[in-house]
């Protein structure tokens, strides 16, 4: 999974299609994440010391990976994202659709370096 909270993706199946959100959360074992403002679904809270007026809560709940794809920086688009190598031997995300960088993702390796 190519998604890492902080990124702006947007929805392209489902109730928010074509909405833009802030990743919160990465869920890398179930496959989800929870995208600020979209997915919300009411709670319903009981009243209690915490919370005397009780009631429903709106909040964001998860969505599979596969319903998001990730904002290009650059052109502003969707993209699919890519993983490469760089000549010093660190690894980056780049988009697909423009070739751009988006962000590194490991520091440079002696064994990973091309001769």
């Amino acid at each position: 999974m190519l998604i890492k909270v902080d990124d702006i993706v947007e929805v392209i199946s489902g109730r928010d299609k074509g909405q833009r959100g802030k990743v919160l959360v990465v869920d890398r074992d179930k496959g989800r994440v929870v995208v600020e403002g979209l997915n919300k679904v009411y709670k319903h809270v009981k009243r209690s010391q915490r919370n005397p007026q009780g009631g429903r809560l709106s909040k964001e709940a998860a969505m599979n990976v596969s319903k998001v794809m990730l904002v290009c920086p650059s052109t502003g688009k969707p993209t699919r994202v890519g993983v490469r190598y760089l000549p010093d031997g660190s690894k980056e995300r780049y988009s697909k659709r423009s070739g751009s960088t988006i962000s590194k993702v490991a520091p440079g390796r002696k064994s990973d370096a091309k001769k």
